[in-house]
């Protein structure tokens, strides 16, 4: 599969199989975050994987999202040197860490395995959930699992709407 065909194909995914997720998938999804271009090449992020029920019934409750407990994992995706910016004034870590977590959702499709980029959770109580320190920022979130829907392509902007040359 190519990297434009997982982007064309991939879906976010709002209802999953109860089938656990094979450690050596984990790895591999894990790594595609790890391989992922960072600012300064500095990978201030941590990377936390959540398997235990109560733990995922905490976080589905801290995101108010129904369908994030039925994946049998749970990424969390954390910016551990928040106070940095780029040169272009944007924040390094949020930067860093969309682009790793995209890189892990296409992994994740590659093996098989259904996402859902989460930015809507109460950040405050998932650091409380999962003992993450003052000072690291909850970036993004993503169930990870076997889908067990296949959800319709949303339509898209046409190119020429999103592209210009030269000038905007």
């Amino acid at each position: 599969m190519s990297i434009l065909d997982a982007m064309k194909n991939r879906r976010s995914i709002r209802s999953y199989k109860d089938i656990p997720v094979e450690d050596e998938k984990i790895e591999s999804i894990l790594e595609a975050g790890r391989l992922s271009p960072s600012a300064k090449n500095a990978q201030d992020w941590k990377f936390v994987v959540v398997e235990d029920l109560r733990t995922r019934e905490e976080i589905t409750e801290a995101t108010g999202q129904r369908f994030v407990g039925e994946a049998p994992v749970i990424l969390v995706a954390c910016g551990t040197n928040p106070g940095e910016l780029m040169k272009c004034g944007q924040p390094r870590y949020t930067v860093d860490l969309s682009i790793a977590t995209s890189y892990m959702i296409l992994e994740a499709y590659e093996q098989g395995l259904g996402t859902c980029w989460l930015g809507s959770f109460d950040e405050k109580r998932v650091k409380e959930i999962l003992g993450i320190p003052e000072g690291v920022r909850v970036v993004a979130m993503t169930p990870l699992g076997y889908a067990d829907e296949s959800p319709e392509a949303k339509e898209r902007k046409q190119i020429e709407e999103i592209v210009s040359y030269d000038k905007y």
